[in-house]
């Protein structure tokens, strides 16, 4: 009950803002600026009145749906390297995986250096 009151209150407070606004859009300096906000106010004072039917509605899906059973992850094998990868027995090396290779190794050395440092 009291959430329909605020609804009410809020659209009567909303609906006296926009007639405000229109007082000053038909005054000698109103703007546009004016007549957007006279459309807008109506429009904000709604808002509550449909959160409340929404919130409702979605109270009422969720009662009448039985709950899902919870879904079972399947277990995912940990992924094999392909024969066709760097690093693996039988790949040839190219200048490019050779730079690689060694930036992994002096990455490597740097975070040996912290565990040490770290100790």
């Amino acid at each position: 009950m009291a959430i329909v009151a605020t609804c009410l209150v809020s659209l009567l407070v909303c609906c006296g803002l926009a007639w405000w606004q229109w007082d000053r859009f038909t005054s000698a300096n109103g703007t546009f600026q004016n007549l957007g906000y006279v459309l807008q106010w109506p429009l904000f004072g709604l808002f509550p009145a449909f959160m409340f039917w929404r919130i409702r509605k979605l109270r009422q899906k969720a009662e009448s749906e039985p709950p899902e059973p919870a879904a079972v992850k399947p277990e995912v094998p940990a992924p094999r390297p392909r024969p066709d990868t760097p690093g693996t027995p039988g790949t040839p090396v190219t200048d490019e995986d050779a730079e690689l290779a060694a930036y992994n190794r002096y990455l490597r050395e740097l975070h040996a250096r912290d565990e040490q440092a770290a100790e």
